[in-house]
């Protein structure tokens, strides 16, 4: 089945501690790339985060989005500031010396002084928090692909109608070719009639059958055919692949084109020139849509 490169999903994880949501968006791209934005406090992580989303996500541009909550009383500690402390109680008995008044040091008048004490918050070991995170990253990721392969059903059956129209095509040409050959030989026969009559003479039947014979290999084009019908064989099995497989599909649309080019530049026939203008113009409509496809 195929898939689109382009989707949006969300997963989110909540308990009596935490609430984590994370979004992904995913968009067209030539390779693999993930962009992750998310707290700082969990930058340990993101190699974790970006394995987990890359194990399902095979191509495209994805831009992840994390947001974390946390319930409940936060935990906190007071940090004293000793050496600073020990300084500020040094600049006061400095001072008091100087000006030659008695020192009078107090602990709690010393503990307002700026930084003595900090408070700060006890972080928890986001290693304990990935089980949640990656909960949610598989949620997002989940209903991401959900969208991929709904999109990517609707292009699957878009390109089959495309491939059946360019198998038409390639019937079509073939049904010309031998018609090709007869009415070159026609517009050459009348050719040397009109030339001889001067002179009353005929033409000659094995120089027409030379010439005819020279055109005709000239002219053969079996050979593009039966690789044309072999790359379109090729899409069909492709496209039912259960891997990624816009590249490859790129790759046949790009030998569908060159063989369908041959074709143009032997046949000499103007049906088939018509006729190559709508291959070609298929084959630019399958290639807008691949470019959508995983």
């Amino acid at each position: 089945m195929l898939k689109s490169m382009t989707g949006f999903g969300r997963g989110e994880y909540i308990d009596s501690s935490h609430r984590i949501i994370v979004e992904i968006k995913a968009v067209n791209h030539r390779y693999n790339e993930i962009v992750i934005r998310m707290p700082k406090s969990l930058g340990s992580l993101e190699d974790k985060i970006r394995r987990s989303i890359a194990n399902t996500i095979l191509r495209g541009r994805v831009d992840a989005f994390i947001t974390v909550d946390e319930y409940g009383e936060k935990k906190r500690t007071v940090r004293v500031d000793k050496e600073l402390a020990m300084a500020y109680h040094n600049a006061m008995r400095e001072l008091a010396g100087l000006l030659e008044i008695p020192a009078t040091d107090n602990i709690y008048h010393l503990s307002k002084y700026p930084e003595v004490f900090k408070v700060e918050e006890i972080t928890e070991d986001v290693e304990q928090l990935w089980p949640k995170l990656a909960a949610a990253i598989e949620a997002a990721v989940a209903n991401l692909m959900k969208m991929r392969e709904a999109e990517g059903a609707n292009i699957e059956r878009d390109l089959l109608e495309r491939v059946d129209k360019l198998s038409s095509y390639i019937a079509a040409v073939e049904e010309r070719a031998p018609q090709i050959l007869v009415d070159y030989r026609e517009k050459l026969l009348n050719r040397m009639r009109e030339l001889l009559a001067a002179v009353g003479a005929e033409p000659d039947e094995t120089r027409l059958l030379q010439e005819s014979a020279i055109f005709a290999d000239r002219t053969n084009f079996t050979e593009e055919i039966v690789r044309l019908k072999s790359h379109l064989s090729q899409f069909r099995a492709t496209v039912n692949s259960p891997d990624a497989v816009g590249r490859k599909l790129d790759f046949i649309v790009q030998e569908i084109n060159r063989e369908t080019n041959t074709i143009a530049s032997k046949a000499n026939d103007s049906a088939i020139a018509n006729i190559v203008v709508e291959i070609k113009s298929e084959i630019e409509k399958v290639r807008e849509q691949i470019q959508n496809i995983e």
